[in-house]
Parts: C-alpha cells; structure tokens; sequence
C-alpha cells in the first residue's frame, strides 16, 4: 500500500470518479449504447462514446451532459455553455449549433428535429441542421425561468429537468418557476473583496418555496397553462396535515398517454398523480396517496408506461414497496428505485439484505425475476433486449451488456484502483444489527496495544454506506486505519434500506437517535473487537455527518474526545424546506423539533478539540451554519478550531484542497487524541 500517495490520489482522481462511465442509454432497439467517460483516470475532461457491434468509440466531446431523440440517432451534448450535436449513424462529424446564449439542458424532439434548450431562464428551440433558433417561453422578470426545475426540485426531490417533449414533437411540457416570493442568499468569495455577492434563491425551513407551474408550449408558440389543483383536500388529508398546497412538482413526463404529473403537498404527506389534458390543460387525478408521516416517491416514481400501467409507490407493513398496475412487489423487499419500462416490462431495484441492492423485472404473464445474484450493489439500464447492468461488488466495479440475457461486452471501467486497497471486516452490531464496517491497519496483530477509533459515517436520509458496493469511502477509511486507527462506518436509524420504521426514528430529532446509534455500535465493535480503546475515540463526516461529528462531542463528549465536521448544517431552521420539514414538520407550528436538533445551544457543553471546516462558497449548506456554532462556541468559551475554504461549494474536490484537507484531519485526529 502507498499510504503517502493515497490523498494526492484521491484528490487527482476526484474520489475515482475519472473514468467510470456514467449516464447511460441504449437505444429502443438495443443495437447501440452511449455513455459518458473521461477517456482515464486522471483526466476531467469526459466524452460521449458509443458501445456498437461489441467495440467503444467517442462520436463527440468533450461533454458535460447529452440527450438524444427517441431511436437514439440525433445527439445534443453540452459543454462550457456550448450546443453540439452528433449522430450515431454516421452522418458526418459533431457539429457546433449557435444558440442565443449560455445553454442549459439541451434536448432533441423525439423526431430529431429540433432541440430544446434554456438560456438566461428562456426556453429556445432550434433545428438539429442549426437553423430557425426562436425562444417559445420568455421569462417576464428575473426571478422567473421557463424550462429549469427550482431549488427544492433540484436539490432536494432529485427532479433534475424542467421541460419535456410531447411524442409527436410539436409541443413541450414547461415548467415555469417563480421566485420572486423566496428568500435571497448572498454568497461572496472574502479572498476577493472586489467580486460583488451573488444572490440566490434559498428556501429555508418555514419560508416561502418558489411557485412551479406547468405550462403547454407548442413549437408554434402557443401557450397553454395546466390546470393544477392548488391544495388538497383537508377531509382527505391524514391526521395532523399542516400544509396542504401541493407546492412540490415531484415528477413529470409526456408519453402516449399524454402529460402524466405527481404533485406532493407543502407537509409531504399527500401525493397525487394527474393526466393533463395535451390540448386544454385540464387535469384528472389517476391516483392519490397519503401517509402519516410522508410519501415516500423512489427514483423513476411514479411510472407511468405506454401501454397505460401505473406503478406507484406505496408502503406495506414496514416494507416500502410499489404497485404494479394491480400487483404489489414481492414480500420481503425493500424498493429502492424504478429504473423504467420497456415495453410493458418494469424494472426497477430492491433490497431483501441492507448491504445489497438487486436489479428487478416484472411483466404481466411472467410475473417478477431477479436479474442480478452476485452480492454487491446494482442498476441498470435498458432498451429492446439490451440491459448494461452497473455492478459494485467487492470484487469492483462493471458494467456490463447483456443482449437477450447473454452477455455481449462490457464498458470499459477505466478508474484508477486505489492506492490504499480496503480490507474490511463486515459486522451487524447490538440489538439493532446495526451494519458496520470494520477497517483495522494491515499491519496490525491480535495482542498489540489497542488501537485509538475513529468514527466515519455519514448516517443521514438518502445515502447508505455500508454496502457489498464498497466505493471511494472505504478506501478512505483504510487510509486512516494505515495510519493507526481502528475505523468504523455504521449505518443506523434514518438511513435508507431497512424498512418504514427504520426511516420515520429521526422525526422530531434529527441527531439523537443517530447518535445512540453510533454509541451502540461503538461499544458493540469493541466487545467483539479487542483492539479498540475507548478511551481515545474520535469521528469525522461531511454535510449530514459533518453535523453528527460536532453533535457527536458535543452532546456526548463521555463517548467521543475529538471531531472534525465538514460543512455542518448547525441549525436547522438555515437548511432547507424539503428535508427539514419532511422530519421536523414546520418550525413555527414544531419548534421543539428544530431545537431538539440544533447544535447551537450545545455549546455550553464540556469542550472536546473540535475541528470546523466550510467551503465559503457552499450554496447547500451555508457557511453561516459554522461560523454561527463558532460564534456561540467563542461566546461560551470553549476552544475550538475553524478552517474555511474559500473558492470552495459543498464538494471538496481537486488537488491541493481535497489532498490536503485528508492530511490536515489526519494530523488533527492524531494530536487530539494523543497519537
């Protein structure tokens, strides 16, 4: 292992992103498969490639992002602001298309005719041959765009686009955002004083989210509001509703079936699924779902396929689950995400194990299959009789092709293997089976003097990282076991992949229950693990983790005697609306919840060497969240130590920052803890 080489690495490679295919799509007939990748493992730069007949080959690039029409043949790719296109069929070289300004989200009628895009908030569509640019939906203010998702959508709910084509491409379905009633945010760069801040638009926990209508917009430039209901009903709504404006567009899309939209209420607990009416934009509600404590809506949910099945989430027992057509998925299964349809056969990922993540099909008269065996995480994606199964094992990562069920090639992985190779030791600790991973040094022999712990989860909504699928996090872990720690990750209560109940143990308290459970299999690991003193534990995260790290000393400075939280999101009541509402309700009807779960009247506490460190151009979580825990930590007289990054957004990444952040925590841990 080259443990001194291991953080440029890490930082060069930018967390062995470079060279793993990503973004895939294979075309209706499952002749012809695209990707993007960087061309190895160092390089930033990625390309478009095509898989074909077996063999890679780049058709255009560089490339941050692509769409392609409906027979994958017409191509737009997106690089620096620029439009390009190229075809997969040969039809000459990629091609430059003026565009009216700056582009964002290019993408081709299902013709491929024509592409839509967004520039300066406008939606414009072009000819693919570069001719006829005209805008079809112009902003009326600054505050409003055409065609982007908001914040929340973006952020939050995972709703990545703005504008789709009808199938007959003469007409979009718009979104149009307003944020003229959301609250500003500055954010500035203190190492240039000169530079004027930027204002964004933030919606904070209890504040006004921005206003997302959905509009028809024919390539002639007719325009046609939907009719979306404005609130849910309060007789139908579940006990303790408290905002019933449907203000989130969960999802939307436009196939045979016409415009389908799922719409989710301001408090998250009602979820209705509509068909727009393409020529007057009136609306019927296909479906509608309440739940106590939330709607849980999976990725690619809900799907809505061209033969007219609906397949909606939906909770069972303490499964979540979803409902296709009539039919529920099997017992025993935790979905995980709808990958999409082909045909009228649905696939989509589920969990019978935490640590592992299966590809799934189920078709009316064949019922459901697993498609994937070996342990590991995996996805797919498919089109005809082609799948590229994505697989994290821990053997690696692959992506393979598979035609008809038999294997037809792979696309090439061509990430750098670590430097530091992991070697854990996989645990279900304490009464909860809590799923841990276990990185000891190499070098390390039973008998030796214990070894001082150190504590790197992330533990929050949305992210498991105890899995078969080890990435870049354990090879992070093993960095810092080398260097004579004993490293734990634990997954525990509020993590995804383990059931309802599992999830809903964080409402009303974002930290504690989280924070037990890292305690428990603290004191779990060392009953089954000599080496680990618990008289020198430290922890460390980022974001979320970065929040349990500080929380961590804290509120339990008797269990943890040093931290280092990455970009904490301290106070609540700063994040944002969609995930703070969703687990503390809204602050100024449930204020015990937010300060519950803040850390800044923790301050007061004993103090533990604590490292803060922010990028100061964070625009996920502001650095105010750590300069106002600093504050009350100077207020109250307790040491500490702050390290702000300027330049720097909610990822750290990139040599000279990423490289050197891991030495300095390393060396922090280390003299705190008497090492």
């Amino acid at each position: 292992m080259d443990i001194d080489g291991f953080p440029r690495q890490f930082a060069r490679t930018r967390r062995f992103s470079l060279g793993v295919p990503h973004d895939v799509t294979v075309s209706p007939d499952g002749d012809r498969v695209l990707f993007l990748r960087s061309e190895s493992g160092v390089v930033p730069r990625a390309h478009l490639w095509m898989f074909e007949a077996g063999t890679e080959r780049i058709i255009a690039g560089p490339a941050t992002a692509y769409a392609a029409d409906r027979e994958v043949r017409v191509v737009a790719c997106l690089f620096d602001g620029s439009l390009w296109t190229a075809r997969t069929d040969g039809g000459g070289p990629p091609r430059r298309i003026p565009t009216a300004g700056p582009v964002r989200d290019p993408r081709p009628s299902p013709d491929g005719t024509l592409i839509a895009y967004v520039t300066r908030g406008a939606l414009h569509v072009v000819g693919a041959d570069g001719t006829g640019d005209r805008p079809l939906a112009v902003p009326e203010t600054t505050d409003i765009t055409y065609g982007l998702p908001d914040h929340t959508a973006e952020e939050s709910i995972g709703r990545a686009r703005g504008h789709w084509w009808s199938p007959d491409s003469d007409a979009l379905l718009v979104a149009r955002v307003d944020t003229r009633g959301v609250e500003r945010r500055y954010v500035s760069d203190p190492a240039d004083p000169g530079r004027a801040p930027r204002p964004i638009p933030y919606p904070a926990a209890g504040t006004a989210n921005a206003v997302t209508s959905l509009h028809l917009v024919t390539v002639a430039g007719a325009h046609t509001p939907v009719q979306l209901p404005g609130r849910a009903s309060a007789r139908d709504a579940p006990a303790g509703s408290w905002g019933l404006g449907f203000e989130y567009v969960v999802s939307a899309g436009w196939q045979s079936a016409g415009p389908v939209i799922a719409l989710q209420t301001r408090d998250q607990k009602t979820l209705r699924v509509l068909r727009a009416d393409p020529v007057t934009g009136a609306v019927g509600t296909l479906a509608q779902q309440t739940d106590d404590a939330w709607v849980e809506h999976p990725p690619g949910a809900p799907l809505h396929t061209d033969g007219g099945m609906l397949v909606l989430p939906e909770v069972r027992g303490d499964e979540r689950t979803i409902r296709l057509g009539d039919v529920l998925a099997p017992a025993g299964l935790h979905v995980r995400s709808v990958l999409g349809s082909v045909g009228e056969r649905v696939l989509f990922t589920a969990a019978e194990e935490p640590t592992e993540t299966h590809v799934w099909a189920y078709e009316a008269g064949r019922g459901f299959e697993r498609l994937t065996h070996e342990p590991g995480v995996h996805t797919a994606t498919a089109g005809g009789s082609t799948l590229v199964v994505d697989s994290r094992t821990p053997d690696g990562h692959t992506l393979t092709v598979l035609r008809g069920g038999e294997r037809v090639g792979t696309l090439a992985v061509l990430a750098e293997r670590p430097l530091v190779t992991p070697r854990p030791a996989r645990l279900a600790l304490g009464e909860r089976q809590l799923r841990t991973r276990l990185h000891l040094p190499s070098w390390y022999e039973p008998g030796r003097p214990k070894l001082p712990v150190l504590l790197s989860p992330y533990a929050g909504p949305g992210l498991q990282l105890v899995t078969k699928g080890d990435g870049w996090h354990a090879a992070v872990c093993q960095w810092f076991a080398e260097h004579g720690f004993a490293v734990l990750a634990i997954d525990g209560r509020g993590t995804p992949g383990r059931g309802v109940r599992w999830q809903r143990a964080v409402v009303g308290d974002r930290l504690g229950p989280v924070l037990d459970d890292q305690i428990d299999g603290l004191r779990a690991a060392a009953e089954q693990c000599g080496a680990l003193d618990l008289a020198r534990v430290g922890i460390r995260g980022w974001s979320f983790s970065g929040y349990l790290a500080a929380g961590a000393v804290l509120r339990r400075p008797d269990v943890f005697h040093a931290a280092v939280a990455g970009a904490p999101p301290t106070d609540r009541r700063l994040y944002d609306t969609y995930w703070e509402e969703r687990f503390l309700g809204h602050p100024d009807l449930e204020p015990l919840g937010y300060e519950r779960s803040s850390l800044l009247p923790l301050a007061r506490n004993p103090a533990r060497p604590l490292l803060l460190v922010h990028g100061l151009a964070d625009e996920n979580v502001a650095p105010a969240h750590t300069l106002r825990l600093s504050a009350e930590l100077l207020a109250a007289g307790r040491p500490h130590s702050v390290l702000l990054l300027p330049g720097v957004g909610h990822m750290v990444t990139g040599e000279g920052v990423a490289d050197t952040l891991l030495r300095h925590e390393l060396g922090f841990l280390r003299s705190s803890l008497g090492m």
